[in-house]
């Protein structure tokens, strides 16, 4: 494949989706393409200031920055032309757009006035696919994918799940559509080791609904009620952080659990003796990735693709929303020995192993890149 100029575009320097990005920018700057990021300049505080500043000798073609707004905004319309000046006068060939505001920013004038210029990819990550099904809100925003739709060359779908509600909720498209599964990277795959001290459980994301940490510690209240007091470390911070401490307190479990803010996946993953994922939404989580490489044992829901992660028949594996099954896997894992626990943690590490490269995703990603290339000089598509 010639060298390409790539420009990725998106919101929050911060969670999963930027993992993804450094990791395409990376491996795509070494497979000697020309790479350059657009992104928010309102989120990511210090630690995003300090990543994007080790990219610079990697970005050929620059780091910059803007303000975007998380919800639709009068800016979006001045972002969007200055993404377009940019994506000019840098000659880019691909403008992938990650997430949902990513991918308004790289489709919308292509949607508007046909597919020229560079070619348009989109990955969602979530964004606008985490809204109830049956709200205004949700129907709204399938209504903007639908339209962004058309605008579109290429899908990088980062797993099946999401490409599959994609299909439900947006519509089939007759647009290249490619799966290109989250991966990590070799080191990642070695076994964690404990910290001092470490609670029985350990839950590590944004603390909101959509993570469940409500149901958490209410099937811990239940488990405390009935004679069983299971120390917890919830690692992250977010909007309902009081009101989840308040439900501690309330539920009788607050000396148990404590809430010591974000930090790493692997500082985070040393602060329990299990993983536990009570989420009520996700797309493919890498902090569930790094924990089964870690080799962590794992309580989860079935939620987005988390069961691509630990296969379909996994059975501390949940719905999503239920307390009692919650409570009932918490039961059985704080009841297993710890060599029980060691081997069910080693088979999911090496089920991972086989499936989730990072460099395959970004060859991967590439290829799709040439695909859509080849498709915009040829014949239209059948």
């Amino acid at each position: 494949m010639s060298s390409l100029n790539i420009l990725y575009v998106f919101r929050a320097p911060l969670g999963g989706l930027f993992r993804q990005v450094l990791d395409l920018t990376h491996f795509h700057h070494r497979f000697g393409h020309r790479v350059g990021i657009i992104c928010d300049s309102l989120t990511g505080g210090e630690r995003a200031v300090e990543v994007l500043a080790g990219l610079k000798e990697t970005c050929a073609l620059g780091i910059h920055r803007m303000p975007m707004q998380r919800n639709p905004h009068l800016t979006d319309l001045t972002n969007i032309r200055a993404i377009m000046r940019l994506a000019r006068d840098l000659r880019a060939d691909v403008l992938h757009g990650h997430g949902s505001k990513g991918g308004l920013y790289a489709r919308a004038d292509a949607a508007l006035f046909g597919r020229r210029g560079p070619v348009r990819a989109y990955t969602p990550h979530g964004g606008s696919f985490n809204y109830e099904q049956g709200t205004k809100i949700h129907a709204a925003y399938m209504l903007i994918e639908r339209f962004l739709e058309r605008g579109t060359d290429v899908f990088t779908f980062e797993s099946q799940y999401v490409a599959d509600r994609f299909a439900r909720e947006v519509g089939k498209t007759d647009k290249l559509v490619r799966i290109a599964l989250n991966g990590l990277y070799p080191h990642e795959f070695a076994p964690r080791s404990l910290g001092e001290a470490p609670t029985d459980l350990v839950f590590m994301g944004e603390l909101r609904e959509a993570k469940g940490i409500d149901l958490l510690i209410t099937a811990l209240g239940r488990l405390k009620a009935k004679g069983r007091q299971i120390s917890t470390t919830v690692v992250g911070s977010g909007p309902d952080e009081a009101m989840l401490k308040r439900m501690a307190s309330e539920a009788g479990i607050a000396e148990a659990t404590t809430f010591p803010g974000p930090m790493r996946g692997p500082d985070g993953l040393k602060r329990g003796r299990i993983m536990v994922v009570p989420s009520r939404i996700e797309s493919l989580p890498y902090i569930v990735l790094e924990a089964v490489a870690a080799e962590v044992p794992l309580l989860t829901t079935s939620c987005g693709g988390i069961g691509e992660i630990v296969g379909a028949d996994y059975p501390w594996m949940v719905e999503p929303g239920s307390v009692e099954a919650l409570e009932r896997i918490i039961a059985e894992a704080m009841d297993a020995s710890p060599d029980f626990l060691a081997a069910r943690a080693h088979g999911l590490m090496e089920r991972a192993r086989s499936l989730f490269d990072v460099e395959s995703m970004a060859q991967q990603v590439a290829a799709a890149y040439a695909e859509a290339i080849a498709a915009r000089a040829g014949p239209p598509r059948s």
